[in-house]
């Protein structure tokens, strides 16, 4: 009874998250191998792989489809997570939400569209920009 009130750890508010409305879901996804192993960030913004060459596997928004695949954005990632050259990596991923646009993350030199935008509204991810952390 004497440890009720110890202190279990913490946590640093990042901004991600910008309201509790629409509800967060939070589910699991799986990431592709990459050709050179990365850590991809909390926050990251993820496409889902699709048509007549896709794999339903998820990759970072902003990568270039192969073949007849087709991209769509359609979640956010979690947590950090190391993704290797051999192994595909299952994350937890966010399906729905309202996140901050200045904390989210795509490719290197790409730009989220408004097409984008559109298929994760779908989805049921909304973007908000939110005031800095006090």
């Amino acid at each position: 009874m004497t440890e009720l009130n110890k202190r279990l750890g913490s946590m640093d508010y990042d901004g991600l998250i910008a309201d509790i409305y629409p509800k967060l879901v939070v589910s699991g996804g799986t990431i592709r191998k990459l050709a050179e192993a990365a850590t991809i960030k909390r926050g990251t913004i993820l496409a889902k792989s699709s048509g007549t060459s896709g794999d339903g596997k998820l990759v970072v928004l902003g990568t270039a489809a192969t073949g007849d695949e087709v991209l769509t954005a359609n979640c956010i990632l979690c947590d950090d997570v190391e993704v290797g050259t051999s192994d595909d990596v299952t994350v937890p991923v966010y399906l729905t939400g309202c996140f901050n646009t200045n904390k989210c993350i795509v490719a290197d030199s790409y730009t989220m569209t408004e097409a984008d935008k559109d298929a994760l509204r779908e989805g049921g991810i909304f973007f908000k920009a939110a005031a800095p952390a006090l």
